[in-house]
């Protein structure tokens, strides 16, 4: 039996992460620390609220003392660390709240970490700290460059990435200065359930709800690797369970589209659901362009983001070699899912819709 602490659980990935784990591990805590910004919603965790072994806390990670009094009274032994600013064109407007949650906030983590499992002695054998961190620490790659590797030197371009590379950095050095035993997963885009509607494939789905534009930056031929959150979420265990003390992994969906293409594909699975499912103009009749079977005439080419790198790909090879990890789901499959959450979802994502002003990544 494990006592997890999982900080930014309240949001995408990391309640993702809390459904999975309280799903396959029923004998663990969970105490989940998030701050509830504008992406943490309660309503991520409705579905675990009342597990016996499942606790929240409202707090900021930036407190200390806070986390200092989780890891003790909770008595955890492993620290999954996904609170972060993600939003790149919000770091571009605003970087200070990136400054303070992802490396003062990575700090204050590892400096409670420190002082409760190490200085007093309270970490067990098997403690580990792991840390959540993306692709675009490494910079952008060219058309024809190798996939982004655990060696690949980093080069962040926007302050968001700048920011998680500093985290990741801090968590490094806590490792081999003091001994905290920790690991570090660097990600590529993920999608899935209860992903908020600022990013990506959820502004494109709900804005096609809506019939508002989709805008895509410049020509819409930048490059990600999708990967599924559940896959992801997968990584992490295996990460938890079988990683290496101190070392890093890249967990990918070895899936890359362009930007453009995404777009376009998701616009003619909408077509096809209305198509198939005529009860859809009931329930969104705003949807009026995919009831017409035309969604992809809401495409709307827009002014492109100020450093906006051309391509990440993650090569995921060190994890399938020491873990064992392959990503699971198909992108076809895993975003007819992600499609089929958001339209039978409308009352999780419908509030939040004003907060997603355009296409991100």
């Amino acid at each position: 039996m494990s006592n997890l602490l999982v900080t930014g659980g309240a949001g995408f990935i990391g309640a993702n992460f809390v459904h999975y784990w309280l799903r396959n591990y029923p004998r663990d805590n969970i105490v989940v620390l998030d701050a509830l910004t504008y992406a943490g919603n309660m309503a991520n965790l409705a579905p675990v609220a009342e597990h016996p072994n499942f606790i929240f806390y409202r707090g900021n990670i930036v407190d200390t003392s806070l986390v200092e009094k989780l890891l003790i009274e909770h008595d955890i032994d492993i620290v999954v660390h996904f609170a972060a600013e993600s939003h790149v064109d919000r770091s571009i407007t605003g970087p200070d709240a990136f400054i303070e949650t992802n490396i003062v906030g990575t700090h204050s983590l590892l400096k409670a970490a420190r002082k409760v499992w190490l200085e007093q002695g309270r970490g067990k054998e098997g403690h580990r700290f792991h840390h959540v961190s993306t692709d675009e620490v490494y910079g952008a790659l060219g058309p024809t460059d190798p996939a982004f590797t655990e060696t690949t030197p980093y080069r962040p371009n926007n302050p968001y990435s700048a920011s998680k590379a500093a985290a990741d950095h801090l968590v490094r050095a806590y490792h081999h200065t003091y001994g905290l035993q920790v690991t570090i997963s660097n990600c590529s885009n993920n999608y899935g359930p209860y992903h908020f509607p600022e990013k990506l494939i959820p502004l494109v789905i709900t804005h096609i709800l809506n019939d508002r534009p989709l805008p895509v930056y410049g020509d819409g031929r930048q490059v990600r690797d999708w990967l599924y959150v559940a896959d992801h979420v997968r990584g992490i265990e295996l990460v938890l369970n079988n990683g290496r003390v101190g070392e890093s992994y890249n967990i990918g969906g070895n899936n890359e589209w362009t930007n453009i293409d995404v777009v376009k594909l998701i616009c003619r699975s909408m077509n096809e659901a209305f198509a198939n499912d005529p009860s859809l103009l009931v329930r969104f009749p705003g949807a009026t362009m995919a009831g017409l079977g035309r969604a992809e005439e809401l495409i709307h080419f827009v002014a492109d983001r100020s450093g906006h790198d051309r391509r990440y790909a993650i090569d995921p090879s060190k994890s399938n070699e020491e873990l064992g990890y392959q990503p699971a789901e198909s992108f076809s499959a895993g975003l007819q899912k992600t499609i089929r959450w958001f339209l039978d979802n409308k009352q999780w994502w419908s509030p939040l819709l004003e907060s997603s002003a355009r296409i991100d990544r």
